[in-house]
C-alpha cells in the first residue's frame, strides 16, 4: 500500500475522535479549508455533512483494520489516544496508510508528581526535552483497560503512548502537548472555568495553596488551529508544546473571573495534601512554547481571550435550558 505525499493543497486527513470541543472544531476547520476529512469514532456524534464517518472502536484492531479497508491518508490526527496499547494498535493499523501522524498530548506529561522528571526551576518554562518520548519506557502489560487505573495514570499513559509512536518508525510522528484548554462556554465540558464563575458569583470559597505557582492555558479555537497547522502545514517531528503566552496562577485567573462578575473572590488557603480548586498548583510545570514559535506558529496572550471566555461561561449559565 502506498501513500501519496501532498505538497500543499488539499490533503486527506483522518481525525480519530473529533466529536466534541476543539476536536469538533478541528474537523470543521479542516473541511472549510478544502481538505478531505474522515472521522473515526464510536458514533456518539455525527460529523458535519460531507465528512466521511467510520464508526468503529479504535481499541478493536481487527475491526479498525477492516473499517479502514484500502483507505490511505496524508495525515492522521489522533485526539483520543491515552495508552501505549492504543498507540500500538494504531501504529499497526495505519502502517503504510499515512505519511504523518499527529497525537494530541497534554501538559500533564510534565507533572513532577507523576514521574521522576528533570527538575526545572520555578519561573523557567518547561521545554519539550524534559520528557523525551524516544527514551521513555512503554509497559504494555499494565492494566490500561481499567478505567480507574487509566484515570489515575493519565499522564503516564500519554507519555507511554508518545513513546510507542516515536519508536514506531512507520510514519513521521509529532505530538502536540496541550496546555489547560478553556473557552467555548458550555462546550468546555470539564466545567473548570464554570466552577470559578459559579463560586465567585455566589461568594463561595475557592481553595488554594499558600503559594500557588503559575500554569499555562490555551483557547480551544487556538488549539484547533495549532493542530491543523501541525497536521497539514508542519513537517516537524517530536513533541511541541501548545500554550498561549502569559502564565497565570490561580489568583490571576480568579481576578479575571471576578472582573466579569463584579464580585471579589473569597479564598481559603489549605495545607499541603488537601484538595484544592482546579489550577491551584504547588509544583512547577508551566510549559515553554518557544519551539512552536520557532517553527512558525504565533500564539495569543491568555489575558486577551480569557475575559471573553469567562463572559461565554456566564452567558451559558444564565441561559435557561429546555
Amino acid at each position: 500500500m502506498t501513500v501519496d505525499v501532498h505538497d500543499g493543497g488539499m490533503q486527506k486527513v483522518c481525525v480519530i475522535g473529533g466529536s466534541r470541543y476543539f476536536g469538533k472544531l478541528l474537523v470543521e476547520r479542516l473541511q472549510a479549508a478544502g481538505h478531505q476529512v474522515t472521522v473515526i469514532n464510536r458514533g456518539s456524534t455525527p460529523p458535519p455533512a460531507g465528512v466521511e464517518h467510520l464508526v468503529v472502536d479504535r481499541d478493536d484492531e481487527a475491526a479498525l483494520t477492516a473499517a479502514l479497508g484500502h483507505r490511505t491518508f496524508d495525515v492522521i490526527v489522533d485526539q483520543v489516544c491515552y495508552t501505549p496499547v492504543q498507540a500500538a494498535v494504531a501504529a499497526r493499523a495505519f502502517a503504510g496508510r499515512t505519511r504523518r501522524y499527529v497525537m494530541t498530548s497534554t501538559i500533564e506529561v510534565y507533572d513532577p508528581a507523576t514521574a521522576a522528571l528533570p527538575a526545572v526551576p520555578p519561573g523557567t518554562p518547561v521545554p519539550e526535552a524534559s520528557v523525551d518520548p524516544a527514551t521513555w519506557l512503554a509497559v504494555m502489560d499494565l492494566p490500561w483497560h481499567d478505567a480507574a487505573y487509566l484515570e489515575a495514570h493519565y499522564a503516564e499513559g500519554k507519555r507511554q503512548a508518545e513513546a510507542v509512536f516515536t519508536r514506531n518508525g512507520r510514519f513521521a510522528f509529532a505530538s502536540v502537548r496541550s496546555a489547560h484548554v478553556l473557552g467555548g462556554g458550555a462546550q468546555e465540558f470539564t466545567g473548570r472555568l464554570a466552577h470559578y464563575a459559579r463560586r465567585i458569583t455566589r461568594g463561595e470559597e475557592i481553595t488554594v495553596h499558600a503559594k500557588p505557582l503559575p500554569t499555562v492555558f490555551i483557547h480551544y479555537a487556538e488549539l484547533a488551529d495549532l493542530l491543523m497547522w501541525a497536521a497539514v502545514t508542519g513537517d516537524f517531528t517530536g513533541p511541541v508544546n501548545a500554550c498561549s503566552d502569559g502564565p497565570l496562577d490561580v489568583r490571576d485567573l480568579a481576578a479575571i473571573v471576578a472582573a466579569q462578575t463584579g464580585r471579589e473572590p473569597v479564598y481559603r488557603t489549605v495545607a499541603g495534601g488537601e484538595e484544592v480548586s482546579a489550577f491551584s498548583f504547588d509544583r512547577h510545570y508551566a510549559m515553554s512554547n518557544a519551539r512552536a514559535k520557532d517553527l512558525g506558529f504565533s500564539f495569543s496572550r491568555a489575558t486577551d481571550w480569557l475575559p471573553g471566555a469567562v463572559a461565554e461561561v456566564l452567558d451559558a449559565s444564565a441561559t435557561p435550558t429546555a
